[in-house]
Parts: structure tokens; C-alpha cells; sequence
């Protein structure tokens, strides 16, 4: 099946009843070592840890590397399927991100400092036939459309339950 079918497939079934357009997505994880997660996703089984300097024995990318992976390859993905909707073709698309983190807010040394990243730095590398001017279309159509971009720059609400054992 071709990207648009599945593009134009999938707006008729939202069209024909907006609860198709409902998804649910899940994650659990086990700490199995000092910092070393084992994570499941569905069908999908990964190690998160951290490096030596953070007390791990760096077996994995640590959840950061991997919020800024996953940042980096839904930007791509989208870069594909908005590409497809806007019908601007690219030979290649290269994803590079950076983030900013102060390790005081995590450790608790500094409670003024934020835990997370304080900045994160996006760059985007496509060739192809298009015009400057077509390709930044395409970019302000992904910075719109991007899931793991809005989780960065949107607030989203968090519920937490504690289930300690007796």
C-alpha cells in the first residue's frame, strides 16, 4: 500500500467516524539493575540506562537519548508523510538534534534548575529538486503536524498512580 492510499484510507475512516481517529499508546518498564530498564512497548522489548558518570553501565542510549531520538525520528517520519500530502518530493532527509541538560535539577543540587532540558537544537538536512521555498513549507507544515514536537513544546497533563506493596 502506498503512503497516500494509507494517508486517504485513513481520512475517510476519521471522516466516516471521528472515534477512529483515537489511539492509545503504552510503555512498561522494570528496573533490572542500578539504572537499567528493561522497557516493552507493545510487541517491542528495549534497555534504557544511564552512563558511568550517572551510575549506570551504559548497556543503553539513557531516556534522554532516547526523548531526543524519538523527537529526531518523528520529525523524519513526518518530514515523509507531509512531503506526500504537500506533493514535495526530497532525495534525502537527515535528522541531528542537541539538547541542553543541567544535571543539578536532576540530582536535587539546585532545585531552581529545571531536571529536564533546558534547550534543544533541531537541525534538518534535506536534499532534493524543490525550492528553498517549498522545502520551508514543508518544514512549517512538520513543526505543525509533529506529535513528539508538540509533547516538547505544549504542556501536556500527567497523572501518576503509586502502587506500593504490602
Amino acid at each position: 500500500m502506498s503512503l497516500s492510499t494509507l494517508i486517504a484510507d485513513t481520512r475517510k475512516a476519521v471522516a466516516d467516524d471521528a472515534a477512529n481517529a483515537q489511539a492509545i499508546f503504552s510503555a512498561q518498564g522494570a528496573l533490572v539493575g542500578i539504572t537499567e530498564v528493561d522497557v516493552r512497548t507493545g510487541a517491542h522489548t528495549f534497555k534504557v540506562d544511564e552512563p558511568p558518570a550517572l551510575g549506570g553501565a551504559d548497556v543503553a542510549a539513557n531516556p534522554v537519548q532516547y526523548a531526543l531520538a524519538s523527537l529526531g525520528s518523528c520529525q523524519a517520519i513526518t518530514y515523509r508523510f507531509w512531503a506526500e500530502h504537500l506533493g514535495i518530493s526530497f532525495d534525502s532527509l537527515t535528522v541531528r538534534l542537541e539538547g541542553d541538560l543541567d544535571i543539578r535539577g536532576f540530582f536535587g543540587f539546585d532545585d531552581t534548575v529545571r531536571p529536564g532540558f533546558s534547550a534543544i537544537r533541531v537541525d534538518v538536512t534535506v536534499t532534493g529538486p524543490e525550492s528553498a521555498e517549498r522545502y520551508q513549507e514543508l518544514a512549517a507544515a512538520v513543526d505543525a503536524h509533529c506529535p513528539v514536537l508538540d509533547l516538547f513544546t505544549n504542556p501536556v497533563p500527567v497523572s501518576r498512580t503509586l502502587h506500593p506493596a504490602s
